[in-house]
Protein backbone atom coordinates (compact mmCIF):
# COMPACT_ATOMS: atom_id res chain seq x y z
CA UNK A 1 0.00 0.00 0.00
CA UNK A 2 1.32 3.48 -1.17
CA UNK A 3 2.94 5.42 2.50
CA UNK A 4 0.45 8.32 1.48
CA UNK A 5 -2.83 6.02 1.43
CA UNK A 6 -1.79 4.53 4.88
CA UNK A 7 -1.63 8.70 5.99
CA UNK A 8 -5.09 8.72 4.79
CA UNK A 9 -6.39 5.30 6.49
CA UNK A 10 -4.34 6.49 9.88
CA UNK A 11 -6.31 10.07 9.79
CA UNK A 12 -9.62 8.34 9.62
CA UNK A 13 -8.63 5.76 12.25
CA UNK A 14 -7.94 8.88 14.30
CA UNK A 15 -11.31 10.74 14.22
CA UNK A 16 -12.49 9.68 17.76
CA UNK A 17 -16.19 9.13 18.39
CA UNK A 18 -18.79 11.62 18.25
CA UNK A 19 -16.36 13.87 15.91
CA UNK A 20 -16.27 14.02 12.35
CA UNK A 21 -14.05 15.34 9.84
CA UNK A 22 -14.29 16.67 6.15
CA UNK A 23 -12.56 15.09 3.39
CA UNK A 24 -10.37 17.93 3.08
CA UNK A 25 -9.50 18.00 6.60
CA UNK A 26 -8.47 14.03 6.65
CA UNK A 27 -5.82 15.13 3.43
CA UNK A 28 -4.60 17.87 5.15
CA UNK A 29 -4.18 15.36 8.62
CA UNK A 30 -2.04 12.75 6.08
CA UNK A 31 0.14 15.44 4.60
CA UNK A 32 -1.81 15.80 1.35
CA UNK A 33 -3.85 18.99 1.30
CA UNK A 34 -5.58 19.50 -1.35
CA UNK A 35 -6.27 15.69 -2.38
CA UNK A 36 -9.96 15.70 -0.89
CA UNK A 37 -10.60 13.44 -3.44
CA UNK A 38 -8.24 11.02 -3.01
CA UNK A 39 -9.76 10.24 0.32
CA UNK A 40 -13.18 10.08 -0.84
CA UNK A 41 -11.85 7.25 -3.65
CA UNK A 42 -9.61 5.42 -1.15
CA UNK A 43 -12.75 5.38 1.65
CA UNK A 44 -14.51 3.48 -1.61
CA UNK A 45 -11.48 1.36 -1.75
CA UNK A 46 -10.68 0.35 1.36
CA UNK A 47 -8.96 -2.77 1.53
CA UNK A 48 -11.05 -5.83 2.82
CA UNK A 49 -10.73 -6.22 6.91
CA UNK A 50 -9.69 -2.67 7.25
CA UNK A 51 -12.20 -1.51 9.89
CA UNK A 52 -12.62 2.86 9.60
CA UNK A 53 -15.31 4.73 10.99
CA UNK A 54 -16.09 5.93 7.50
CA UNK A 55 -19.29 7.60 8.68
CA UNK A 56 -17.20 10.12 10.27
CA UNK A 57 -16.00 11.71 7.33
CA UNK A 58 -18.28 14.54 5.85
CA UNK A 59 -18.13 17.11 3.06
CA UNK A 60 -16.51 20.46 3.76
CA UNK A 61 -20.34 21.72 4.32
CA UNK A 62 -20.98 18.89 7.02
CA UNK A 63 -22.92 18.04 4.90
CA UNK A 64 -22.72 13.94 4.25
CA UNK A 65 -21.49 12.89 0.64
CA UNK A 66 -23.62 10.04 0.02
CA UNK A 67 -27.13 10.50 -2.29
CA UNK A 68 -29.72 11.61 0.32
CA UNK A 69 -32.44 8.96 1.22
CA UNK A 70 -29.61 5.90 -0.04
CA UNK A 71 -29.33 3.25 2.24
CA UNK A 72 -25.60 4.20 2.70
CA UNK A 73 -27.17 7.74 3.61
CA UNK A 74 -29.76 6.31 6.36
CA UNK A 75 -27.10 4.42 7.43
CA UNK A 76 -24.18 7.14 8.16
CA UNK A 77 -26.85 9.54 10.10
CA UNK A 78 -27.71 6.31 12.02
CA UNK A 79 -24.26 5.87 12.67
CA UNK A 80 -23.68 9.24 13.84
CA UNK A 81 -26.48 9.54 15.65
CA UNK A 82 -25.43 6.54 17.58
CA UNK A 83 -22.47 8.30 18.50
CA UNK A 84 -24.05 11.48 19.62
CA UNK A 85 -23.73 13.67 16.81
CA UNK A 86 -26.78 15.77 15.86
CA UNK A 87 -27.60 14.98 11.99
CA UNK A 88 -29.98 17.47 10.65
CA UNK A 89 -30.91 17.13 7.15
CA UNK A 90 -27.84 14.96 6.33
CA UNK A 91 -25.67 17.64 7.61
CA UNK A 92 -23.50 18.19 11.11
CA UNK A 93 -22.40 21.20 12.59
CA UNK A 94 -18.90 20.65 12.09
CA UNK A 95 -18.41 24.03 14.21
CA UNK A 96 -19.80 21.18 17.37
CA UNK A 97 -18.66 18.10 16.42
CA UNK A 98 -15.66 18.74 13.92
CA UNK A 99 -12.43 17.71 15.07
CA UNK A 100 -11.26 21.11 15.26
CA UNK A 101 -15.17 22.10 17.28
CA UNK A 102 -13.22 22.88 20.45
CA UNK A 103 -10.39 25.11 18.96
CA UNK A 104 -11.69 28.12 20.11
CA UNK A 105 -12.74 26.91 23.35
CA UNK A 106 -9.01 25.96 23.60
CA UNK A 107 -7.44 29.12 22.72
CA UNK A 108 -10.06 31.41 23.78
CA UNK A 109 -11.79 29.63 26.90
CA UNK A 110 -14.93 29.69 24.71
CA UNK A 111 -17.41 27.02 23.88
CA UNK A 112 -17.15 26.82 20.00
CA UNK A 113 -21.40 27.52 20.18
CA UNK A 114 -21.76 30.48 21.62
CA UNK A 115 -19.53 31.92 18.79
Amino acid sequence: MHSSHQRIYAAIAAIPVGRVASYGAIAARAGLPGRARLVGKLLGQTPAGLALPWHRVLRASGRIALPAGSDGFHEQSRLLRAEGVEVNNGRVALSRFGLDGDLDHALWGLPAASL
